[in-house]
């Protein structure tokens, strides 16, 4: 560490889940260090639990990843969800502003109706289709309209190597059946949780170092684009390869998998704004999936 460099601390909430778990993991600067609070710690719906932390020790910035993420389930919690994803975010919001720090809040594809035609940028129309991404887009509206010194990172169809989500679910079932019926009329970016901690790790660097930083929102995803199917058989090829469980895709419809709650046809995000303001240049959903089944492999 640099004489000049002071020591500085970051608060991470969401700490446990995908996203969370890979900015703990990275390689940050030696003066800094993570604080990521377990949610008994931290209730992101309660003043008193936030007011206490902040009061506890001095932080150069947060990174709120932690959110309720359970779609389906937030049509009958509403209050549940807006707990997490939208007042939380308003409490943060105020609490970074009186310590004139940064806040980087990570949002989704789902403040979208997925009507779009082609990639959405960051000024395209905003739509959620269910209580999941209406209660986010309060979120990322709490912390943009609450600290001037703020960005939204949205991202879409998250995978990793840790927790549940699509990657795992399809290796999983391809030990249990020989054919997996996947919709392949929903289009987006499969995008690794460790590339999004790496470019929340550049946004949060520069804002601390710099107040004139670039804020606002910003889209972040792996680059190219597929269907869920797609992905699932590019996920077994690889599972298959590596000697792990396969199994036959067949394509589905929307409307032939109903959900409780609606799923954007198109999550498609551009991401020149992060390439451009920030030098963030995502690399190929392949390449990333690669990584993934490849870590998931050599722990069998």
């Amino acid at each position: 560490m640099l004489e000049t460099e002071q020591p500085l601390s970051i608060l991470v909430t969401g700490g446990a889940g995908q996203v969370g778990l890979e900015l703990l993991a990275a390689k940050w600067p030696d003066h800094i260090t993570l604080h990521a609070p377990a949610r008994s710690e931290l209730d992101l719906g309660n003043p008193s639990a936030i007011e206490r932390l902040f009061s506890s020790r001095a932080y150069a910035a947060v990174i709120n990843s932690g959110a309720y993420t359970a779609v389906d389930q937030a049509e009958n919690e509403v209050a549940a969800a807006y707990s997490a994803n939208a007042l939380g975010p308003a409490l943060l919001a105020d609490a970074t502003r009186a310590a004139g720090i940064p806040l980087i809040q990570v949002s989704t594809d789902y403040v979208f109706d997925g009507a779009h035609v082609g990639e959405y940028n960051e000024d395209e129309a905003v739509q959620p289709l269910g209580v999941y991404g209406a209660s986010k887009l309060a979120g990322e509206m709490a912390v943009l309209r609450g600290n001037p010194r703020s960005a939204v990172l949205r991202t879409a169809w998250v995978v990793s190597q840790h927790r549940t989500n699509f990657v795992k679910t399809m290796l999983r079932l391809a030990t249990e059946r020989h054919t997996l019926r996947v919709v392949n009329d929903q289009h987006g970016n499969p995008t690794s949780a460790r590339d999004i901690a790496e470019a929340l790790k550049t946004i949060t660097l520069r804002m601390i170092e710099d107040e004139a930083a670039p804020r606002g929102i910003f889209h972040f995803v792996n680059a190219g684009a597929t269907t869920w199917a797609g992905l699932a058989r590019e996920v077994l090829a690889l599972s298959e390869a590596h000697g792990g469980p396969t199994a036959k895709v067949e394509n589905i419809t929307t409307a032939e998998f109903p959900t409780l709650a609606s799923r954007p046809a198109n999550s498609r995000l551009a991401t020149q704004r992060i390439q451009r303001e920030y030098g963030v240049v995502p690399r190929p959903w392949q390449s990333a999936v690669y990584e993934i089944v490849d870590q998931l492999s050599a722990k069998e």
